[in-house]
């Protein structure tokens, strides 16, 4: 028996922000030609969290698609070019390494690279994987350059992503939907109306009288959860079991010095700093553990490990690590910090956005649905929080600090099995199997193993075929060639000032 369908004839999308404009950029474009019709109601008296300014390359596929061009995006958002991450203190004190978004190494025919590298580092010849990976030496020399579009070697191969205003980019989202025709409603919503009989949301009545009505809605309403929650009860899974982080302060800060191409993710006794260069200013922020630490105390460390003068007092907001149970309930599609949040770590939340979306748009080639894409939705939307969420925890589990509880509990603590299984076999044979609906890829994995240095107990057989004088050979060659792609690459700054018009900040 065929599914029963429903029929849409108008969208309803509850919240601005990046979410709720990127969501309505998007399906503008997706139902441009057909009579669906699309409603976005914000009220102007509500702020938004507002602290997401960092990306990960999927934000360039995602406004490429609705015709913007890289410069087009880093001059209408003051941004700055992300290499990757920098990780200081996490290992222990005094450490580093950098994640970058990028290829490591080359492979030889099906055995991947990290297999040949550590027969290196067994061998004798201890090489920094950074040493092989172009995105990351590009990081570390504050250089940036288009990647080439057509590479001769995997060891040309890199990936960037933005760091931005993220109110200018949802500016940008907004001026494009209500140019296709978006209907924008500033108003604040007094009661969500379930229908009696099927007890989907039928109506939202407005603080002013005006009612809207809607035959599917868009929940970006942030943590609040105003529909998915609040009028649906769908439910939520805690995960703060393995995520400690549940609170933050952030702060903008003038800019001192050059905007560097990467974020710097510092970690302090109880949490975590981040520090995001734009061009016009920095975001800051402390991410930490309520049971830890006090809210005074957190504020202090990051009041004390400000670069520049503070543009304002810093904000708080907490949040409890998680996702709703189900995304998608009755006729209702919670997206962004309404489906769900981790934790600022690996700039995810814009990235869960991004595929919240591509899922919505993949749900409806027609303007109808059934149980069967909601189902689907759900599932899929699920494994992805559940992947995300294990490589974040992965960070904490794989510390070496020894100075605080909060790290020594983390790395003592049981992780989800998901995580275990993936962490053993990557110990036992270095494999770094991609799992489906996997946003990071194995170079991401091997990033974050390596600089927390858990490493293989082993390496692939056949590596043992190529023998260690050629393989040591080859890998200078390696190290070599990305020394001399790097030499004429110009600096961060001179490319924003050469493509984006960026004037530095003399004040």
């Amino acid at each position: 028996m065929a599914a029963v369908e429903q029929q849409i004839s108008s969208i309803v999308i509850v919240g601005g922000g990046t979410a709720g404009w990127m969501t309505a950029a998007a399906l503008c474009q997706h139902f441009l030609d057909t009579p669906v019709q699309i409603t976005l109601v914000e009220s102007s008296q509500l702020g938004t969290i507002g602290v997401g300014e960092a990306t990960i390359p999927t934000l360039r596929r995602f406004y490429n698609k609705l015709g913007f061009s890289d410069i087009d995006v880093i001059r209408a958002t003051n941004a700055t070019c992300k290499l990757g991450i920098e990780f200081q203190d996490w290992h222990s004190p005094g450490s580093s390494f950098i994640h970058p978004f990028g290829l490591f190494g080359l492979p030889v025919k099906d055995t991947p690279f990290h297999h040949y590298w550590l027969k290196a580092q067994q061998t004798g010849n201890a090489s920094d994987l950074a040493d092989y990976s172009l995105g990351v030496n590009l990081a570390k020399q504050d250089k940036f350059c288009f990647p080439s579009p057509k590479p001769e070697s995997a060891l040309q191969i890199f990936d960037w992503a933005l760091h931005f205003d993220a109110a200018l980019f949802a500016d940008l989202m907004r001026t494009h939907a209500i140019k296709n025709n978006i209907t924008a409603i500033d108003g604040k919503i007094a009661e969500v109306v379930l229908d009696s009989q099927n007890g989907d949301i039928k109506t939202l009545q407005l603080e002013d009288g005006r009612q809207i009505n809607g035959d599917l809605f868009i929940d970006c309403s942030g943590f609040a959860g105003l529909l998915i929650e609040k009028a649906l009860h769908c439910g939520f899974e805690d995960w703060s079991q393995w995520l400690l982080c549940d609170k933050a302060f952030a702060v903008q800060t003038e800019s001192v010095g050059a905007p560097i191409p990467r974020t710097i993710a510092k970690a302090h006794q109880a949490g975590w700093q981040w520090k995001i260069p734009l061009q016009h200013r920095s975001g800051n922020g402390h991410v930490y553990s309520s049971q830890y630490i006090s809210d005074d105390d957190a504020l202090q460390t990051l009041i004390e490990n400000l670069d520049g003068k503070a543009l304002h007092s810093p904000r708080q907001f907490s949040f409890k690590p998680g996702r709703r149970k189900n995304a998608w309930h009755k006729n209702c599609i919670a997206v962004g910090l309404a489906a769900g949040f981790l934790e600022p770590l690996e700039s995810t939340s814009i990235a869960l956005v991004e595929t919240a979306i591509d899922k919505i748009i993949q749900s409806f080639p027609k303007a109808a649905f059934s149980q069967t894409e909601v189902d689907k939705f759900n599932q899929v939307t699920a494994t992805e929080y559940e992947r995300v969420r294990d490589f974040i925890i992965l960070h904490y589990k794989a510390n070496q600090r020894d100075d605080s509880p909060m790290w020594r509990y983390c790395r003592e603590m049981s992780v989800p099995d998901s995580l275990n299984e993936k962490m053993q076999a990557f110990k036992s044979v270095g494999d770094l199997s991609r799992s489906p609906w996997e946003i990071f890829g194995p170079d991401s994995w091997l990033a974050i193993y390596s600089g927390f240095n858990y490493l293989p107990d082993t390496y692939a057989a056949e590596v043992d075929n190529m023998p260690t004088e050629y393989l040591n050979t080859n890998l200078a060659k390696m190290r070599s060639a990305i020394k001399n792609m790097v030499t004429p690459v110009p600096s961060h700054l001179e490319f924003l000032s050469r493509f984006c018009a960026y004037k530095a900040n003399t004040q």
